[in-house]
């Protein structure tokens, strides 16, 4: 965590702990929710901006006691930031679409450490890609927490500046995340290929354009809050789940109260409970604000 955030997060502590218990609703340990939030189209738009709103109501949630977890595919560093807008000083998040869950603690020297990090072999599902999309930029998330990449692909969310490397080192290389671009592809060609390719003894999802993340098998956002779930001894059925991408299907299914955002592709508002309006009307806002 760079010092400006952590002094962020400890301004903003202060700031919450000078509130007085008038000011503030707490929770209960009866009705405490285990509420999991993404980031992108969620809680920021698709420019990387969090509304007012939504920071307001992200913020309610935190200080009623709730355990509010991010749940990412954005890797740690891009992570961060949003924990601090949203007030979190404490707690636990999902960061790369499950293979990195986070324990947040300003104690800590960092302010948070890494609990657990689950890693595959990525060389059978690279030279399958490789093969149907040979113009495409790979980039790939190491065990130390790196990113490695072909051809100077970066990306926002990858939160720390990726090293150039040939695609044969990618190949011997531990992966946490594999990320696929193609810019030159179009988003259902670049779709088909990727379902040609049989990515076996992964989890993938497409997002929005030509972009592809990868994970371990299993590994989801929804199992790694399953586990903390398990591990805070919190009941299913208080637990509730808001995204809008492919990679928060399983999630927006595992929650007793999965909340889709109003601009979501049809198979991810079909995965969910219910809608609310887009990123753009702040619809994760109007959801926070009836949690309280």
């Amino acid at each position: 965590m760079t010092t400006d955030t952590r002094a962020g997060i400890e301004d903003l502590q202060t700031k919450t702990q000078m509130r007085t218990g008038a000011e503030k609703t707490r929770v209960t340990t009866n009705n405490k929710k285990l509420i999991a939030l993404d980031v992108d189209g969620t809680l920021v738009d698709h420019e990387g901006r969090m509304s007012e709103q939504v920071r307001e109501a992200a913020q309610a949630v935190v200080e009623a006691g709730h355990e509010v977890m991010i749940a990412t595919g954005r890797s740690l560093n891009a992570t961060l930031p949003v924990i601090q807008k949203i007030g979190m000083t404490s707690g636990y998040s999902v960061c790369s679409n499950g293979g990195v869950t986070l324990r947040i603690d300003m104690d800590l020297p960092d302010g948070y450490e890494v609990l657990k990090r689950v890693t595959f072999d990525p060389k059978r599902a690279l030279m399958a890609l490789r093969e149907k999309l040979p113009a495409a930029k790979y980039a790939l998330e190491d065990n130390e927490g790196n990113f490695l990449s072909t051809e100077r692909f970066q990306d926002a969310s990858f939160g720390i500046e990726a090293k150039a490397v040939d695609f044969n080192t990618l190949l011997d290389t531990t992966a946490v995340r594999v990320v696929v671009f193609s810019s030159e592809t179009e988003p259902d060609d670049f779709s088909r290929a990727i379902h040609s390719a049989g990515l076996d003894g992964v989890t993938y999802s497409v997002g929005w354009t030509a972009w592809l993340d990868i994970a371990a098998s299993g590994v989801t956002k929804a199992s790694a809050l399953e586990n903390l779930r398990q591990d805070l001894n919190i009941d299913p059925s208080r637990t509730v789940a808001i995204g809008d991408g492919r990679n928060d299907v399983e999630m927006l299914s595992w929650a007793a109260r999965g909340i889709a955002m109003g601009q979501a592709p049809a198979e991810v508002a079909d995965a969910a409970s219910e809608v609310t309006t887009s990123v753009y009307d702040d619809g994760a806002a109007k959801v926070l604000r009836r949690l309280l």
